[in-house]
Order: C-alpha cells, then sequence, then structure tokens
C-alpha cells in the first residue's frame, strides 16, 4: 500500500546483481569518490545499490554496505521513512518531499532540482537540495542521486529576514515613534508611551526567540525547572498579545472551561511556545474571528490547547513542522518548527494538531507534571 510512490522493493539477489554491475564500472568508483559531496546511485525501486565515501561518512555509516537496498530517507532515518509498511516515499508526508519528487522524475526521463525538508528522528532538521539523474548501464534503469546540505543556508537566511527585515522594522517604529514624542501633548503622550513599550516588547522578544532557537539547535540549551500554574501562563501569553496589531479586531480568550493545573517545567520555553502557536493563530485569522485558549489535566500530564477557526489545506499540513517550512513566504518557517524541537527534545512533551473544518484548527501541547532538571 503507498500514498505516492511504489512500494516495491527489488529483492537482495537482484540488489547485489546490480551493486556487482556497478562495481565493475571502476572508473564510475573513482570519478564518485572523488566528489566531496554525497552521491548514492538508486535502483529502479529507489533502494540505493551505489554509495561514495562521502555520502557514507554524511550519513554517519562506517562502509557501503549498510546503506546498500535503503531508500534516502531511511538512510538518513528521516521520522516519516516507516510510517507505512513500504518505507520511504509511501506515506501521505511523501508526496511534497522534494528528493521523492525528483527521483520520480529522474525515473519518467527527465533530469531534476529539488529541495527538501527532512527531520530525522533524532530531532535533526535538514535542509537538502537534491539532482536526480537518469542513467542506464548494461539494461538497467538508475538514478544518480546528488546531495547537498543547504541547512546553513536556510539558517543564515532565516537571521536576515529576522534582523535585517522584522527587527530593523520594529527599530524603525521605534524611531518614528520617538520622534513624535518631541511634540506630542499630554494625551498624545500617554498612548505614544503605550506604544514604545509594545514595540520594545516585540523588539526583545524577537531576539530572545532567536537566542532560545539557535542554543536548542547547537544542543546548548540549559532546561531551567520551576513551578507553573496553567491559566496564570495563558493570561499572561494573552495579555502580551491582546494589544499587538495582529490581535487588533480579533478576540484572545481563555476557555470559561480552563482548569488551573500546577506543574513543573521550564516557564521561559512553556511560555514561548505557547506564544509562538497564538501568534501564528493570530496571523492566520481575518478581523472579528476568537482564537481560545485552554488547559486541562490528564493523565499525569498538562494539556494546552490553542484553537482558531482557519482550516490549513493539505499541503500546509503535512509540512507543518519542518524548519524551513512556512506559509508566510520565503526566509521564514521558524515558528511551528521551534515549538516541536523545543516541546519534545527539552521539555519532555508532545504536540500535534488537528485542522478540519468541523474543528478548526486545534493545536495540543502536552507536558509531564513533574519535569526533571536537564535535559
Amino acid at each position: 500500500m503507498t500514498h505516492f510512490a511504489p512500494a516495491e522493493r527489488a529483492d537482495d539477489a537482484e540488489i547485489e546483481i546490480q551493486k556487482r554491475k556497478l562495481k565493475e564500472e571502476k572508473l564510475l568508483e573513482i570519478l564518485f569518490d572523488s566528489v566531496p559531496q554525497p552521491v548514492l546511485i538508486l535502483n529502479r525501486q529507489r533502494q540505493i545499490v551505489y554509495a561514495n565515501q562521502s555520502a557514507v561518512a554524511y550519513i554517519g555509516k562506517d562502509s557501503t554496505d549498510e546503506l546498500i537496498g535503503l531508500r534516502p530517507g531511511e538512510a538518513v532515518s528521516c521520522i516519516h521513512a516507516e510510517e507505512m509498511p513500504g518505507g520511504c516515499g509511501t506515506s501521505m508526508f511523501c508526496s511534497q518531499c522534494g528528493a521523492v519528487r525528483a527521483i520520480l522524475s529522474s525515473q519518467a526521463g527527465t533530469r531534476d532540482t529539488q529541495e527538501c525538508r527532512i527531520t530525522t528522528k533524532s530531532g535533526d532538521a535538514l535542509d537538502l537540495r537534491v539532482w536526480a539523474t537518469p542513467f542506464s548501464l548494461q539494461g538497467n534503469d538508475f538514478t544518480i542521486f546528488y546531495i547537498n546540505d543547504i541547512s546553513n543556508e536556510k539558517r543564515r537566511r532565516v537571521l536576515e529576514r529576522i534582523f535585517f527585515h522584522d527587527i530593523l522594522n520594529t527599530a524603525g517604529g521605534l524611531q518614528s515613534v520617538s520622534e513624535l514624542l518631541e511634540h506630542a501633548d499630554y494625551e498624545e503622550m500617554e498612548q505614544f508611551v503605550r506604544i514604545v513599550q509594545q514595540l520594545s516588547d516585540s523588539l526583545i522578544d524577537e531576539i530572545r526567540a532567536q537566542r532560545i532557537l539557535t542554543a536548542a539547535e547547537n544542543n546548548e540549551l540549559e532546561i531551567e525547572p520551576g513551578p507553573i500554574e496553567s491559566i496564570g501562563l495563558l493570561e499572561e501569553v494573552v495579555q502580551a498579545y491582546e494589544h499587538y496589531d495582529i490581535a487588533r479586531d480579533k478576540k484572545l480568550l481563555i476557555d470559561t472551561e480552563a482548569e488551573s493545573v500546577e506543574f513543573r517545567s521550564d516557564r521561559t520555553l512553556v511560555r514561548r511556545v505557547i506564544s509562538n502557536l497564538v501568534k501564528n493563530a493570530l496571523e492566520a485569522e481575518p478581523a472579528g474571528s476568537t482564537i481560545t485558549l485552554c488547559s486541562f489535566r490528564r493523565q499525569g500530564s498538562v494539556e494546552f490547547t490553542i484553537h482558531n477557526p482557519t482550516v490549513m489545506n493539505q499541503e500546509v499540513k503535512l509540512q507543518i513542522f519542518n524548519r524551513s517550512f512556512s506559509t508566510k513566504g520565503a526566509g521564514r518557517g521558524i515558528g511551528t518548527y521551534s515549538i516541536k524541537l523545543l516541546t519534545e527534545r527539552y521539555l519532555g512533551g508532545t504536540v500535534d494538531f488537528v485542522s478540519e473544518p468541523q474543528t478548526g484548527t486545534i493545536f495540543t501541547l502536552r507536558y509531564p507534571i513533574q519535569r526533571s532538571a536537564g535535559h
């Protein structure tokens, strides 16, 4: 069964024959091993029958034999590679994977270049640019699959977006308001002071968010557990956002049935996660909409929900937690990725969502009541 690419695989004997045919072409091995980037050769079933030394090193294996017979997503431990019995390429998420799409194009006779985002089982986020080129040898059709890791390039673009666009815009707003203050009367002064406070909070918030994310991705983030009361935390988030421009003409409410739950975790990180979800919900909604926050106790965990009426389309749902994916344009793609990273790698919790016409979009966060120090 498959939701996208064919699930069928070549058996071990067939793979061994294909591997031997490629091995006989000594020039191929010399050429590809001289390339500093990872190169794989795939058979018609998208299985690896050759890997150069750069690929072996990049994937973290000791020898090529450990990769033979695997598909690319299985080799790099993609979180979706085992969701279906057919393996890599067969889940609904694979329909959005640039790597699988490029391979299928190659098998149709067309050289293709795509970008793909892969989250591994260890929690690492890979941004890759891949090239897939059709290649025939002794009656067998193969795909030469070239990989370029562009994760650093993507991270740089995000930093540029945040620091050269978002933060610069906020700083520009502060400068404009400060100039108006010089000639303001008493009533205007009070209004301008509130705007300055809001812009200052936003500026600091953007810088702190990036600092937390950078430390988290570098495995340098230190957890500082402490007591938290759930409704009080939600009230802090509501108060922080209800006067922002993105909340104008929208309601941000705490559900009247919310339960007060005391738990232990890192307050700064939990608030950051909830704040990101609230910000995303506010940005997704038109004027007149209501975003509702809630908390419950569930089987030894505290559960937070953030609900907004707008429904995500299928493409967004399949990529929502990928690092570089964003509905807001190129160079964004940090909010929901950081939610999953902080919640699951550092806070010992889980995050999931539903987004259907009958429910709207509901993100659910679960954290243990007790959280030990460290990560």
